[in-house]
C-alpha cells in the first residue's frame, strides 16, 4: 500500500535525521483561526506541487506567490507540505511562505518521530498534522501533548469510526479532521465526512479535508456539520484562487 510505503520512507529519513537552526518567524494560532473564520467555514488552503495520487499538480509555481494568493482570497489558514518524496514539498517551503504571510500555518507531513516535532516549532510551523491511521493511540496523544508543550496547534486527522473511536478513546483533540481520503486505497468520498460528524464531539472543530472541489461540496460538508475545510488540489489547479473562493461562498 501506499501509505505504508510512505511511511517506510520517512522511517529511512529519519535515520539522517539533523535538527534545523531555529527560524526567526511570527506565530499565530490556528486553532483560533479556524474558530473565528472570515465565513461560515474556516478554509485552510494548501500549498501542494503533487501527491501519490493525482502525481504532479503544478509544475513550476513560487510557493509565496499561492500563498499570497490564497491570503488575498480570504483563506483562514495555510496549509504547507513538506514530505519531499512523495508530495514534492520541503521545509524551506513552509519557512519562506511563514516569513512573508500573515496567516498561520500547518505542516502537513508524516509525523512519526518526536523529533519532527522539535522540528516543526524550528521551521516556523504555527500546527502539525497527527494522523490516527500511522500512530498508535497513545503515542499520537503523546505527539499531542508534546506539541501543546511547545506552542503547537495540532490537526488530529481520522478516517473511519474506528480510528476515531480509538482517538476519543484517549482524548478529545481541540481540531479533529476528517479525511475523505483512505490513505490505503487513495479513494475519496465526502459521504465519509457525514458518516462520521454525528460522532465529533462538540468540543473540537470539525475539519472536512480532501474531496472538496466546488460551491456544492462546501454547502454538502457545512450542512453536515464541518466548521472548516482543508483545499489543496482544487485551488492550486484554479486559474486564480482570489476568484475561486469568494465564489464557492457566494449567496
Amino acid at each position: 500500500m501506499i501509505l505504508d510505503d510512505i511511511v517506510a520512507t520517512k522511517k529511512q529519513e529519519m535515520k539522517q535525521f539533523a535538527m534545523p537552526l531555529e527560524s526567526e518567524v511570527k506565530g499565530y494560532s490556528f486553532f483560533e483561526a479556524l474558530r473565528e473564520p472570515h465565513r461560515s467555514l474556516g478554509v485552510i488552503a494548501e500549498v501542494k506541487a503533487a501527491s501519490p495520487s493525482k502525481g504532479v499538480i503544478k509544475e513550476q509555481f513560487s510557493a509565496l506567490d499561492v500563498a499570497r494568493s490564497y491570503q488575498e482570497a480570504g483563506a483562514d489558514a495555510l496549509s504547507v507540505l513538506t514530505d519531499e518524496s512523495y508530495f514534492k514539498g520541503s521545509c524551506q517551503r513552509l519557512t519562506e511562505v511563514k516569513k512573508h504571510v500573515n496567516l498561520p500555518v500547518i505542516r502537513k507531513d508524516f509525523i512519526i518521530d518526536e523529533r519532527q516535532i522539535e522540528e516543526s516549532k524550528r521551521i516556523g510551523a504555527d500546527a502539525i498534522l497527527l494522523i490516527a491511521s500511522i500512530l498508535e493511540p497513545k503515542t499520537l496523544k503523546s505527539f499531542y501533548e508534546q506539541a501543546k508543550i511547545l506552542g503547537l496547534d495540532c490537526l488530529v486527522e481520522v478516517h473511519g469510526y474506528d480510528e476515531l473511536q480509538k482517538v476519543l478513546d484517549q482524548f478529545e483533540p481541540d481540531i479533529l479532521g476528517v479525511n475523505n481520503r483512505d490513505l490505503k486505497t487513495f479513494t475519496t468520498s465526502l459521504q465519509e465526512t457525514e458518516n462520521l460528524a454525528r460522532h465529533i464531539p462538540k468540543s473540537s472543530i470539525f475539519v472536512s479535508e480532501s474531496g472538496i472541489h466546488e460551491k456544492a461540496d462546501i454547502d454538502f460538508v457545512s450542512r453536515c456539520g464541518a466548521n472548516a475545510v482543508l483545499v489543496g488540489e482544487a485551488l492550486m489547479r484554479a486559474d486564480d484562487p482570489r476568484k475561486t473562493l469568494p465564489e464557492w461562498f457566494a449567496s
